[in-house]
């Protein structure tokens, strides 16, 4: 990983969006900074595309969306569990977090499947529980839809032994995983944020993602991200990635000086200075 301050300018100033993690990447200490708002409101405002992608539930996504708790957040949409659902605003794309659009889903699977994977899912999270003693599923999971979460740092506090014994489980039972900076998660599908984000650019926006990798970056901070690092010819790590680089296979190309939402922010004053007069 290099400094953020070696991203070539031409490289910024070629930019059309912007996809980011959300927990510990855009929050710290479980909400957003008013910095990493604001940042999101400035590249929005610069033209730039906005796409929060999480492994948080879609039921967690809509009040932010929506504004519930205040001011919508200024993007353009926001998937979630992973890449397998979004939420998008049902008018388009403009000023969307002034309008309080309504809100719509999309989804990968349809409903048979993911009725079936659902029933299917609550006796794996049954079994997991029961094998792994202390484990429980994420306060987050009534909102979740497509996938199982299982909290080993946001609430509790697991070892990486237990994490692998989490994993170990749901791999059994013929689940795809991933490991956030807070959960586990298993999912019935091919579902990862890359794959999502390709989704996501291609049904909302007509874009073809892997045609122009350059023309995006992505800015995250742990496992579930290195799908993202991986495929992104620009990848920005917020530094509290540094706890996480020992357990990585794929590393982003650049890194912040500050952690979380401030890291954030420094990356979006970077892309705003390449594209100022």
């Amino acid at each position: 990983m290099q400094a953020l301050t070696l991203w070539p300018q031409e490289a910024r100033r070629k930019l059309v969006g912007v996809f980011t993690d959300i927990d510990d990447t855009l929050t710290t200490e479980g909400a957003i900074t008013p910095d990493a708002l604001q940042a999101l409101a400035d590249l929005k405002a610069a033209g730039l595309i906005v796409i929060p992608i999480t492994g948080r539930p879609i039921g967690w996504c809509e009040p932010f969306m929506a504004g519930t708790y205040g001011t919508a957040w200024p993007v353009d949409a926001m998937v979630a569990e992973n890449g397998a659902v979004a939420f998008v605003h049902q008018k388009g794309l403009q000023s969307a977090w002034n309008m309080r659009k309504p809100l719509s889903k999309l989804y990968q699977q349809d409903a048979a499947t993911r009725t079936d994977n659902q029933a299917r899912m609550q006796a794996i999270a049954a079994q997991v529980m029961a094998q792994v003693p202390g484990v429980q599923l994420s306060r987050d999971s009534a909102g979740r839809e497509t996938d199982l979460a299982f909290d080993y740092a946001e609430f509790a506090r697991h070892s990486p032994e237990t994490v692998q014994q989490v994993l170990a489980v749901l791999q059994r039972a013929g689940m795809q995983t991933t490991v956030s900076s807070i959960h586990i998660h298993g999912c019935f599908g091919n579902f990862n944020k890359w794959q999502g984000a390709c989704w996501i650019a291609q049904a909302l926006l007509g874009r073809d993602l892997p045609n122009e990798r350059d023309r995006w970056v992505f800015v995250g901070d742990s496992g579930n991200d290195q799908a993202m690092f991986e495929h992104f010819t620009h990848s920005v790590g917020v530094a509290n990635i540094a706890r996480f680089v020992p357990q990585l296979a794929h590393l982003p190309g650049y890194v912040t000086a500050a952690e979380r939402g401030a890291g954030f922010a420094e990356v979006a004053r970077a892309i705003l200075q390449a594209l100022s007069p």
